[in-house]
């Protein structure tokens, strides 16, 4: 067995948590099971890992078996890496029947034909998932293996799941791969990225609880006279308000669960109002900001803002239309020609 590759197993099962390492290697399936049954998993982790790289070595593997261990770990923890959603299209109505080999076929020739040394595999899911995994190299380099990029495609579908340890000229190659394999004729980066791979297919696949805002914020006006005349200490205990709350809240949430995102950001891009006295007539350039909101469940946060008292309901549209506009990147520029103040979210 090559070194390099006994030393990526042993690095991958150093990677597994110590209760699931047997569990893990049993789904693996490279080794049997009276093979494992000769290892001390009580032991350290690394004295674990040299024996199964032992039995590895007697099993004579190569790099496809490692690949395919280290598909499967990414599977079971596919929150350990970023992911960005990319869309597919294609012109018409056009309709294929899916051929999963004709697809392997077409994605390795392609890779392989504009980039030599590149090692490529797959393994496919009961959900139609086929997940890829690509090791890339240069024409004068071996792939790298700790550095791969994943791919998740649902067959019969355009959305794909790229998480991707690259250099920037290889992702245009990858893409062109997927294009031609999946016979669609263009793809586009959606603006959509987390750590929590499900909940982007949630979003996409509109698998979540899913709310149509059917709620206005009153005029500035109106809102301005109700908190002159009433108390706050009274809207506190008012019942009437917090039922509000909670019907505006669930209006634009729902009532399940919200998908998981990490952060939301937004770009803002506006030009410099001045009073004519003022000689700053000269400034042409924009002013721009960039803002960026992080939790480890923003939606959910968001979500608890309006009913814990801490935000008005119901929040801002920019906001709460993350899943229903399937992106959590935002650039917000003025709108022109409309009227002083606006803004556009393209």
């Amino acid at each position: 067995m090559d070194e390099t590759v006994a030393e990526y197993i042993r690095r991958t099962v150093l990677k597994i948590p110590r209760h699931e390492i047997k569990a893990m290697l049993q789904t693996w399936g490279f080794l049997s099971e009276a093979q494992l049954q000769t290892v001390n998993f009580h032991q350290t982790k690394d004295s674990v890992s040299q024996q199964v790289v032992q039995l590895c070595e007697d099993n004579s593997a190569d790099i496809k078996q490692a690949a395919l261990l280290d598909i499967i770990y990414n599977h079971i923890y596919p929150n350990k890496r970023i992911w960005s959603v990319y869309q597919m299209n294609k012109s018409g109505e056009e309709t294929d029947f899916f051929d999963l080999r004709d697809f392997k076929k077409k994605f390795k020739r392609r890779l392989q034909t504009a980039l030599k040394n590149v090692t490529i595999n797959f393994k496919e899911y009961e959900d139609n998932a086929i997940w890829i995994r690509i090791a890339w190299g240069t024409p004068y380099k071996n792939p790298n293996q700790y550095k791969t990029s994943y791919v998740v495609y649902h067959s019969q579908t355009p959305y794909v799941f790229i998480s991707a340890s690259v250099i920037r000229s290889t992702l245009p190659l990858l893409c062109q791969a997927l294009v031609v394999a999946s016979n669609y004729h263009d793809i586009r980066e959606m603006e959509l990225r987390s750590h929590c791979l499900n909940s982007l297919k949630d979003i996409v696949f509109k698998r979540y609880s899913q709310t149509f805002q059917t709620y206005y914020p009153r005029p500035l006006q109106e809102r301005n006279v109700t908190s002159e005349n009433v108390d706050l200490r009274i809207i506190q205990e008012n019942k009437n308000e917090k039922e509000r709350i909670l019907r505006v809240n669930r209006e634009v949430f729902g009532d399940g669960p919200q998908p998981k995102l990490e952060f939301a950001q937004y770009k803002l891009e506006t030009t410099f109002k001045s009073n004519p006295s003022l000689d700053v007539s000269d400034i042409k350039e924009p002013f721009r900001c960039l803002v960026k909101f992080s939790s480890p469940h923003l939606l959910e946060s968001l979500k608890s803002l309006a009913p814990a008292g801490l935000a008005d309901a119901p929040l801002s549209p920019l906001l709460t239309c993350i899943p229903q506009k399937a992106r959590n990147y935002f650039k917000i520029r003025e709108r022109k020609g409309i009227f002083p103040g606006s803004f556009v979210s393209p």
